[in-house]
């Protein structure tokens, strides 16, 4: 049963830590280099299999774990502490792997189930409950210099997940550098331990020997515990075994008996063993959660160039798109014709010539009277000669943009992954279409409000708004530039005529006002489609500034953690 949290404080920072560790892990990608998709990976590990099942569970059984090359007696060191042949022992290298956890039933339930080793794969774990004590788990990890990889991750994570490290050796392997550089993460935690080194010669070369593996503790930092006792070191003479061969005489390691039977006859004792062991985990995880921020802050960098080269290439693009725009000259021919057939009736053009002012009641008379205009058509023509223009720029940004990131080596694998990027993404065209019909009908309910106060024009646009609204339109697309149709041609000679039936329903400053609006909506959807093609790009990264946000919170996590004891 877990105790009461004595240390909210404490709880509360680690559950935060854990928070920030699983929101670097989820931003993991995979073109991010693979040390540091291994560190944000271990940081999480470490502070949800570890870190927050002890801070909540200060009372939950001690993890005791024998760590060590390829044979250098770990089982029969586990065999030792059980009384029987707990770990099978062997000439076959290596013999142990998977690793065998001594524990009682109840004990080996309660760090399976949210504890410690409930993030380690059932598969890899041996529950061994012969010989096992309440309150004290002693695992038996598989070899820290195995030829097999899982084996030697599984023996990392062990080291993550342990209240005290026994290290076990023999006389002719203390010096190789592997098991030092897991040492190494050993001392970085804090993590209390032991030394146990097996084999040892007669004579005086089995001091030397213990001599020079406390010197090499020491050059290491390695010599004094988080609590400051001296490291304990235990020289174990060749063949000092029990008859059965699969065991140590008990003498021979006496010291780390006596440690073990003093925690398990003692819970004070094993709480103070998890607080400092808690306590060197919390100190030893800064300069992890250190370069974890780093990670991140490189990884905004690369982010953010890579977004400003994506919005640069569609930026740039709309430019174009929206000075082509105003140009004029957009739409084809023969749907500027269309609508010439229309606004050119000589009916029209003989109202003109007698004045505005006379000619808007007989305008909307004729309005009425005239053959429907050709709205729609006119509508679907330009609607799909500005969509074409939109996907034709799209896909000049798209191929410049990929391109782009293609030559640098956080992008390369993004575009490399997904080669639509290289052109507009395939339903470009009916947004665009969907997004101009919107807009469109926007300009109509303009036209309905326009004309509403002027009830001989609202009658003629009763039946003609669409109308109204491709007049609007081509006002938008169509620029006389000051000249006359005579000089411009039909296209021009339609702006005319156009502006001129515009002016004539709606008065000049209404229709100024309505072109401009409906000007500005266009840039606007415009912009958002654009804005949509380059999203593509950005879904492909974080942001950097939430990344930075998050390697702040991180840092500030570590640098302002109260003290985790006392």
């Amino acid at each position: 049963m877990t105790q009461p949290v004595d240390r909210p404080d404490v709880v509360a920072l680690v559950e935060r830590l854990v928070a920030l560790a699983r929101q670097r892990e989820a931003l993991i990608g995979s073109n991010d280099p693979a040390p540091a998709r291994e560190r944000a990976r271990e940081l999480a590990q470490h502070t949800s299999s570890y870190l927050l099942p002890r801070a909540r569970d200060l009372d939950a059984p001690v993890l005791v774990v024998l760590l060590g090359p390829t044979g250098a007696g770990k089982s029969t060191l586990l065999n030792t502490i059980s009384g029987g042949p707990a770990s099978e022992t062997g000439v076959l290298r290596p013999t142990t792997r998977d690793a065998v956890v001594l524990a009682t039933a109840e004990d080996a339930r309660r760090v399976r189930q949210g504890g410690p080793l409930g993030a380690l794969p059932e598969a890899r774990l041996r529950i061994v409950s012969r010989g096992a004590r309440t309150g004290l788990i002693v695992v038996d990890a598989p070899d820290v210099d195995s030829v097999e990889r899982d084996n030697r991750a599984l023996a990392d994570v062990l080291v993550e997940v342990a209240d005290l490290c026994v290290f076990v050796t023999t006389a002719s392997r203390y010096a190789d550098q592997v098991p030092w550089d897991v040492l190494g993460r050993v001392a970085e935690r804090r993590l209390p331990f032991l030394v146990v080194i097996n084999r040892l010669p007669a004579g005086p070369d089995a001091a030397a020997i213990l001599s020079d593996a406390r010197a090499r503790f020491v050059e290491r930092g390695m010599a004094v515990a988080a609590d400051g006792r001296q490291i304990s070191l235990i020289g174990v003479s060749e063949g000092d075994l029990e008859t059965d061969g699969y065991r140590l005489r008990p003498g021979s390691v006496r010291p780390l008996l006596d440690r073990l039977d003093a925690l398990v006859a003692d819970r004070a004792a094993r709480r103070a063993l998890a607080e400092e062991a808690l306590a060197g985990a919390l100190a030893g995880l800064a300069p992890l959660t250190h370069s974890v921020a780093d990670d991140l802050d490189h990884q905004a960098i690369d982010a953010d160039a890579l977004r400003r080269v994506a919005a640069g290439e569609y930026s740039h693009e709309l430019s174009l798109l929206i000075e082509r725009l105003q140009r004029g000259g957009i739409l084809r021919d023969e749907v500027v014709r269309q609508w010439h057939s229309f606004v050119g009736a000589d009916q029209v053009t003989r109202m003109f010539s007698s004045g505005i002012g006379r000619a808007r009641g007989a305008l909307m008379a004729l309005f009425r009277g005239m053959p429907q205009a050709p709205a729609a058509a006119v509508q679907k023509g330009a609607t799909d000669d500005l969509t074409a223009l939109v996907v034709a720029h799209a896909h000049d940004a798209a191929r410049r943009a990929a391109a782009n990131w293609s030559a640098t080596p956080s992008g390369a694998p993004l575009v490399s992954a997904d080669a639509a990027l290289w052109t507009a993404a395939p339903d470009l065209a009916e947004r665009t279409r969907l997004a101009l019909d919107a807009w469109i009908r926007d300009i109509g309910a303009d036209v309905a409000e326009a004309g509403a106060d002027k009830r001989p024009v609202a009658r003629g646009l009763s039946l003609g708004v669409n109308a109204g609204a491709v007049t609007i339109m081509l006002g938008v697309f169509a620029h006389t530039g000051g000249l006359t149709g005579a000089e411009m041609g039909v296209a021009a000679a339609t702006a005319f005529l156009n502006q001129k039936l515009l002016n004539a329903l709606f008065g000049e400053a209404a229709v100024i006002e309505m072109v401009e609006r409906a000007r500005w909506r266009l840039r606007e959807t415009l912009l958002g489609l654009m804005d949509a093609e380059r999203a593509r790009f950005d879904a492909l990264v974080p942001d950097g500034a939430q990344l930075r946000d998050l390697a702040g919170r991180l840092r500030a996590a570590v640098d302002d953690a109260p003290p985790p004891s006392g």
